[in-house]
């Protein structure tokens, strides 16, 4: 049912130089408006004629949305910023190394090279019935296809679901989580999230993966140095070792005094609609050391009410040893 066509809808281009003159387009042309990052989403869905929008907004001129830079509470990275800039600054593989190590794991080289991390963590779901063009509640229909009976449905999702079933794609989304990341969005007013609150699931809108509504632009994210030189363990299972996106991911941030764990962050990815942050494992693991009791509580509690559909049962057993193995990476 995919919508193959010989060429991409017209459609006007618009570089602008400035986070307000991007804004003030936005603004205009409200929801005929697309922003243009790396350019990796978006071309799958302009070819395919499935995405029609009246005006694609360029946002590679806007040099205060590109770099990663020093700041007194941390760093501060540009979302116009290469994959392959994130996992190689210095200071993110020294300080940060779950970010790094979540960007480095995305795709292939070239696919990072080109990819930002803006584009990252907004792009859309990857459920082929949604992309393929098929009228599903996300794309303003009456009907989830990945849940029906017979549904191909090996890589969708065990929790969160309602209505819709599609999972969030981004590998660096749960290491921002972990990282207590906060994420800068402008519009005509200057609104400041924590990375969990960014993503959403279909309860809250059905037509969006993030906070992101026409007119608004993701600009920034605050990495804090609250959780620099943490312990950090990041693990992305996926068909190929290349190319993939994830099947489950886990990515945890551990404060350590010795053995025990004073605090945790931990998040996974691949299991629901939105990036989930595992905050009753975290309780449960604090002031604990990482004993193999505490591994397998910490494994079982992460996985309480998954609900798998016809094709994705393995995915419980899976993220429930991820987190487990989270826990393992600090253990004395």
């Amino acid at each position: 049912m995919a919508n193959m066509k010989d060429m991409i809808p017209a459609f006007d281009l618009v570089q602008p130089t400035s986070i307000e003159d991007a804004v003030d387009i936005l603004k205009d042309n409200g929801d005929e408006a697309w922003v243009l990052a790396g350019g990796l989403d978006t071309f799958d869905w302009l070819k395919d004629r499935i995405k029609r929008p009246r005006v694609v907004v360029d946002l590679g001129a806007i040099e205060e949305m590109h770099g990663i830079r020093d700041e007194a509470g941390g760093l501060e990275i540009g979302v116009m910023s290469t994959l392959t800039q994130v996992a190689r600054h210095q200071r993110v593989r020294s300080e940060y190394s779950l970010l790094s190590t979540a960007a480095e794991q995305v795709a292939t080289p070239q696919i990072r090279n080109q990819g930002t991390l803006g584009g990252n963590v907004s792009q859309d779901t990857r459920c082929w019935y949604y992309r393929s063009g098929w009228p599903c509640y996300r794309a303003g229909g009456n009907v989830c296809y990945a849940s029906a009976p017979l549904a191909m449905n090996r890589e969708h999702c065990i929790m969160g679901r309602s209505r819709c079933v599609a999972v969030n794609p981004s590998d660096t989304a749960p290491a921002l989580i972990a990282l207590d990341a906060k994420m800068v969005v402008q519009s005509p007013r200057r609104r400041l999230y924590d990375a969990e609150d960014y993503f959403i699931g279909p309860s809250v809108d059905i037509m969006r993966m993030t906070v992101l509504e026409p007119g608004d632009l993701l600009t920034q994210i605050h990495i804090p140095a609250a959780w620099a030189n943490s312990s950090f363990y990041f693990e992305k299972v996926r068909d190929r070792g290349s190319w993939d996106f994830q099947l489950v991911s886990v990515a945890a941030a551990f404060r350590m005094s010795g053995s025990t764990i004073e605090e945790a962050r931990i998040a996974v990815n691949g299991v629901a609609p939105y990036p989930i942050r595992l905050d009753a494992v975290e309780r449960l693991v604090q002031g604990e050391s990482a004993s193999e009791t505490v591994q397998n509580a910490a494994g079982d509690l992460a996985v309480q009410g998954a609900r798998a559909l016809r094709h994705n049962d393995y995915k419980i057993p899976m993220m429930r040893n991820l987190v487990r193995r989270a826990v393992r990476s600090v253990a004395a």
